[in-house]
């Protein structure tokens, strides 16, 4: 049976039909969800996608956290269910308290576009399966306030948990603390990364096909999960 993936839509998200289309390469189902509407329609997965999420207004994500549909979405997380959150849905995933940390203004002051290499270090997640510790990858990264933030006493804990998903390689793009790019909660299922995997799945329109094995690898989790 195919998996069925869910994208979230809220007002002022830019890549959803991106994620969505990344997941029907992937092999999977994408069904699109309502930002209003706190159904998920029986998904097995769930992709936040990047963008400006209300705007953005008061701070990245901190109106979204809000939303009916994350309200569902954060009790679904919390029982297992895999959430990958990407750029805007990163900032999401941390202001839900899914994830530690938050995402502020890139250090810079500017914003970045660019293709980036990441190094892939944490592989036994639902959205990183696929990978092989240390493998670098190249994805773009679009962001103006991705600059990864924790206290010293989380990073360490992320350190020695093994939760850091993916480094900047070859240069930080917005100041991230220790280079972090990506990090998972302490079950493996949920994940934030600031760059674009679903930008990077056709040869046409990316730099590498690199992005896609964080769509694989969830369908991989899934048909390895319980019933």
């Amino acid at each position: 049976m195919t998996a069925r993936v869910g994208v979230v839509t809220f007002p002022g998200s830019l890549d959803d039909g991106d994620a969505a289309r990344a997941v029907r390469i992937a092999g999977a189902e994408p069904v699109r969800l309502w930002h209003g509407d706190p159904d998920l329609h029986g998904v097995d997965a769930v992709v936040l996608p990047g963008g400006f999420s209300y705007g953005d207004y008061l701070r990245c994500g901190a109106i979204a956290r809000f939303a009916p549909v994350m309200e569902t979405i954060v009790d679904a997380a919390r029982g297992g269910l895999p959430v990958l959150g990407i750029c805007n849905g990163f900032q999401i995933l941390c202001e839900a308290h899914l994830l530690p940390g938050a995402l502020t203004r890139n250090q810079h002051l500017h914003f970045r576009n660019r293709d980036q290499v990441l190094r892939i270090e944490a592989v036994g997640t639902a959205w990183t399966n696929t990978f092989q510790p240390g493998q670098e990858v190249l994805v773009p990264v679009k962001n103006g306030e991705g600059c990864y933030v924790a206290d010293p006493a989380t990073l360490d804990r992320l350190e020695a948990e093994g939760r850091v998903v993916a480094r900047y390689v070859g240069g930080n793009p917005n100041g991230s603390q220790r280079d972090i790019a990506a990090i998972t909660n302490d079950a493996g299922n949920v994940v934030g990364i600031m760059p674009h995997p679903e930008h990077a799945v056709e040869e046409l329109t990316g730099p590498s096909l690199d992005g896609l094995g964080f769509f694989t690898s969830v369908l991989k989790h899934l048909v390895g999960a319980p019933a």
